[in-house]
């Protein structure tokens, strides 16, 4: 957004505050606390009995906030640590919710040995099966296999013809469709769509979600990869098996998965899924710099990569795609990075 814009919107909401509290405009107390990756901004109001609130300003010809409205509302009904919802305009794009501070779940990393980041893991593993288990998915949009197939055409539309300016590989059509159809196969539960530790917050030592007005009713173990296979940690293949196979038994034991689905097919699903969403993030990485002039995502590009190999090397076949990708591809956006001035990863 220009900043000629972005100053416009700021100066709105300081009225809309003004007018909810019943406040002089000059007693607005307001300062910016977050963006993100879309049109979205976010702004601590300090009230004068000195409680804090959060405001999200969501531009309403650039962002749909009724999907977050409705799946706090029901996730809030549900039981389920989400922020409070103060005040809705949907039709000025401005929401007050309650500030959960300034700690999210990533600030209490150390590396992936860590005691503390294994602890931390495991209560937001713990986390997923509250949600999968508390909230329905009846009311959310459908991840199905359009919706899938575009994901994973940006990586091909975006990181390959669009920044390395090359074409998809042999194997890429029958992987694409592999990975549909394992998608597909899994009980379809609620799906946080980003569940990464950067949208789980850190409050009184308990998590809440944030950021998850793009949930869907989509496969089981989706927001599992998105956690295990992040940005923040790239953990060993047994410390993600232990894991995997302690979420597949609690989701039997929950109802969530037939007794039927043993270690290894759902083993095959998980990675298969991680390889969805790795390529999903290589071609959203790649969008964000080139159409939205977006900093500091082609350095997190290697760190994504090395997770769609290690989803890659717990799947069978696939033989011309795994020889493309470290033949050619690696070497390329090494190459392609190196020019960028990036070829160390960052942590923008």
């Amino acid at each position: 957004m220009p900043e000629a814009d972005a100053l416009a919107r700021q100066t709105q909401l300081r009225h809309w505050a003004a007018q909810h509290h019943g406040l002089a405009l000059q007693a607005v107390n307001l300062r910016l606390a977050a963006g993100d990756a879309s049109f979205r901004r976010y702004y601590r109001l300090t009230l004068p009995d000195a409680s804090t609130r959060i405001l999200m300003d969501a531009p309403p010809e650039r962002e749909d906030s009724a999907p977050f409205v409705a799946i706090d509302r029901a996730w809030a009904a549900a039981g389920l640590p989400v922020p409070k919802l103060h005040a809705v305009d949907l039709e000025a794009g401005f929401l007050e919710l309650d500030d959960l501070g300034d700690t999210p779940l990533q600030t209490r990393f150390e590396d992936e040995h860590d005691p503390a980041t294994l602890a931390w893991h495991d209560a937001a593993l713990a986390l997923i099966h509250e949600l999968q288990n508390r909230a329905t998915p009846d009311d959310l949009p459908t991840y199905d296999a359009a919706l899938l197939g575009r994901e994973l055409d940006l990586f091909p539309e975006w990181c390959l013809e669009r920044w390395l300016q090359t074409s998809p590989p042999s194997g890429w059509t029958s992987l694409r469709e592999s990975l549909i159809e394992s998608a597909l196969a899994q009980p379809t539960v609620t799906v946080h769509r980003d569940y990464d530790a950067m949208n789980l917050m850190v409050v009184d030592e308990a998590l809440y979600l944030i950021d998850f007005q793009d949930a869907v009713a989509g496969p089981l173990s989706y927001d599992l990869i998105s956690l295990l296979h992040g940005r923040y940690c790239r953990f060993e293949a047994a410390r993600r098996a232990e894991w995997i196979e302690a979420f597949r038994r609690r989701a039997v034991a929950d109802g969530r998965l037939e007794p039927t689905v043993g270690a290894e097919a759902f083993r095959t699903q998980v990675a298969a899924m991680a390889a969805q969403r790795a390529l999903k993030v290589l071609g959203i990485f790649c969008r964000l710099t080139l159409r939205d002039h977006r900093e500091g995502y082609l350095a997190r590009l290697p760190h994504f990569l090395t997770h769609l190999e290690d989803a890659l090397a717990d799947l069978d076949g696939h033989d011309a795609f795994k020889t493309w990708l470290a033949d050619a591809f690696r070497p390329a956006l090494a190459a392609r990075l190196a020019k960028s001035g990036l070829d160390r990863e960052g942590t923008a």
